[in-house]
């Protein structure tokens, strides 16, 4: 089982979450959206407000922390249609790339969000520094 740590506040991040979780048919991620609290942080004090809202954190069994682009990557090791496009993201270099496209588009998920006619949403934990 992994716990996907994810901005509830994005658009982006709501619609990535919601397509995997309509692919995971074993139930192996549990989506938790970092607005509505939750007992993730005292269980991983390593883990900053600041981390978690630059990208998704994923926890496995284990406790082993995935960010980002790991992160992702992940995940699509725990779907069955997921797995083709995690051994293709094993070849070499797509480590680089899928680092720098993914931090491109978190960086910008918000500016993204509005183009898309969501509001951005008014928070105090860390949502400004994206915009």
């Amino acid at each position: 089982m992994l716990t996907a740590l994810y901005d509830g506040d994005c658009l982006v991040c709501q619609s990535t979450c919601e397509t995997l979780r309509a692919l995971d048919w074993r139930k192996r991620i549990h989506f938790v959206d970092l607005h509505d609290g939750g007992d993730f942080l005292p269980r991983h004090p390593e883990l900053t407000r600041d981390e978690l809202m630059r990208e998704i954190h994923v926890i496995d069994a284990a406790g082993e922390v995935f960010a980002g682009f790991a992160g992702t990557r992940r995940m699509l090791k725990e779907l069955p249609l997921g797995v083709p496009l995690w051994l293709l993201l094993q070849l070499p270099g797509t480590d680089a790339i899928g680092k720098r496209v993914y931090r491109f588009i978190a960086r910008r998920r918000y500016r993204i969000n509005a183009l898309l006619g969501n509001e951005l949403p008014e928070c105090a934990d860390g949502c400004q520094m994206l915009r």
